[in-house]
């Protein structure tokens, strides 16, 4: 049972308004951007935050971005994120080798030096401490350029921020990311634990 019940998407009108861009990324309206509406400033800040994060400015593509996101999440354990963000990668098209193996993106051939370097860094940056080192930050350098990687880690701090609130908040998941987390996650271990 969530902390706190999200509301109807038809509660705040600007609100719902703003939270179509979520009917492009996931299907549906997100229950903590529901929740969120109950201060409408802090959904407001936040739908507007993350249209800016997550548009594309560089060589950053929508769907690395959702996966930068899953691993960040999964670093920080939040199963909400997780299935939200493997589901918005799946509806970026994303490559089916890597969703079937994101699991493995250090070793598998699905990702290249590029990809891994990103998700290295969402997943040395998710940390606590944080274990982004002058190595990683070279490997960065070698890839992207520092436009991108101010994209990442905008995507990676934007999910530290969602990994937070669902954890603590114990965001009820809806069907649409249990279907996508089932499919790509549940194999290694995944449920919906708090979030139901």
């Amino acid at each position: 049972m969530p902390l706190v019940k999200p509301l109807s998407p038809e509660n705040n009108s600007e609100v719902k308004k703003l939270a179509e861009f979520f009917n492009e990324t996931l299907g549906f309206c997100p229950n903590s951007v529901l929740t969120m509406q109950i201060r409408p400033d802090i959904a407001s800040a936040f739908i507007n935050l993350n249209k800016a994060v997550m548009t594309n400015n560089g060589s950053v593509s929508s769907a690395l971005k959702r996966l930068i996101a899953w691993v960040s999440s999964n670093a920080t354990g939040c199963r909400y994120c997780q299935a939200h963000s493997i589901r918005a990668a799946e509806r970026y098209d994303a490559n089916q080798e890597q969703l079937d193996n994101i699991w493995e993106y250090r070793t598998h051939p699905a990702f290249n030096e590029s990809e891994r370097a990103a998700l290295d860094f969402a997943l040395a940056a998710s940390q606590i401490p944080n274990a982004v080192d002058e190595r990683l930050q070279q490997r960065l350098h070698d890839n992207w350029s520092d436009g991108e990687i101010v994209e990442m880690l905008g995507v990676i701090s934007l999910f530290g921020y969602l990994n937070r609130w669902n954890d603590s908040m114990g965001t009820s998941i809806e069907d649409g990311a249990v279907e996508s987390a089932e499919k790509y996650l549940a194999k290694h271990g995944w449920n919906k634990g708090k979030h139901t």
